[in-house]
């Protein structure tokens, strides 16, 4: 069984696979559905509100989060990318996105300044940040060295 923390209210799920695959898991305090870290083919939007709880479910996969604003031109230059190694991660990467405009909070507890930033997390804790604009094999050169 997967614990598999609900992003909406932070309690821990025990999520039994082979059910997950017929039905979609909801969580047992505020019944929402809960998300499928296990693959997810997107990358996952991270808020103040669900920062700490999307960060406990990567567990000791390497989560990779995408700061950008909507205002940014190489942050939307650099989204194709992002959506692309989350879609083919195949579960081996967390991938998400924080818009630092929306969510002033994480953006100053990780001092974000320059945007696009990519945070890398690992167990939890920060271990690499990437800041501005960069390849997808840069990119994955840097995930692959904390997996």
């Amino acid at each position: 069984m997967a614990i598999v923390t609900c992003p909406n209210c932070g309690t821990k799920n025990r999520v039994d696979e082979s059910r997950a695959s017929d039905q979609k898991p909801i969580c047992g305090k505020c019944k929402r559905e809960l998300p499928d870290f296990s693959a997810s083919s997107e990358p996952i939007v991270v808020t103040d509100q669900n920062f700490a709880a999307t960060l406990n479910s990567a567990g000791d996969r390497p989560l990779l989060v995408d700061c950008w604003a909507a205002w940014c031109g190489p942050c939307r230059m650099l989204a194709p990318i992002v959506e692309e190694i989350a879609a083919e991660s195949n579960g081996r990467y967390v991938i998400a996105k924080l818009n630092t405009d929306e969510n002033p909070q994480t953006a100053a507890k990780f001092n974000i300044s320059a945007i696009p930033t990519m945070l890398i997390f690992k167990n939890g804790k920060k271990v690499d940040e990437i800041v501005g604009l960069q390849s997808k094999p840069a990119i994955m050169q840097k995930l692959n060295s904390v997996s």
